[in-house]
């Protein structure tokens, strides 16, 4: 499994990356033997994962974890993902993923976008959009977000 971390030892490489969107939420991954696939380079799969898990870093970080969604029965499940592989990660790379809230209807639809580079010489590795609906959990139904998606994610979308 990939050891991540919000809070990563050199945030001096955070801040000089040429970000999308400033102020991202950053986790990092360091590439283990478990992610690389025959080709010898992190498999596909293991980007989607990060991406979940800097999704749900980030959640947590505006205070909607996954425990009190399940509490309140409603969650952001993904509709559609765009993703694009610029280059590939290796055994050993240190990779800053990092996530922007760039949408949220406050109704039914949000959207985060993600780039994920290499710590080490900052190039762009991944990019990807992931479209979210909320979802009532017991019928799987897409439902109206509760207050606090709406206030907490809005908040985010506007970079507050």
């Amino acid at each position: 499994m990939t050891q991540t971390t919000t809070n990563p030892d050199n945030s001096m490489a955070i801040a000089k990356q040429d970000w999308d969107y400033p102020n991202p939420f950053v986790i990092t991954a360091t590439v283990l033997q478990a992610d690389i696939d025959s080709y010898n380079h992190v498999n596909n799969s293991v980007y989607i994962r990060w991406l979940d898990e800097c999704a749900r870093q980030h959640s947590k970080r505006v205070g909607i974890d996954s425990e009190q969604a399940g509490e309140l029965g409603y969650g952001m499940a993904v509709r559609d993902s765009y993703v694009s592989y610029v280059r590939a990660a290796y055994l050993g790379d240190i990779l800053l993923i990092a996530n922007w809230m760039t949408r949220c209807d406050g109704k039914l639809r949000a959207t985060r976008e993600f780039q994920i580079v290499r710590a080490g010489d900052g190039a762009l590795i991944t990019r990807a959009k992931l479209d979210y609906v909320c979802i009532n959990l017991k019928s799987g139904k897409p439902s109206r977000m509760p207050p606090i998606f709406v206030d907490n994610y809005r908040a985010q979308e506007s970079g507050q």
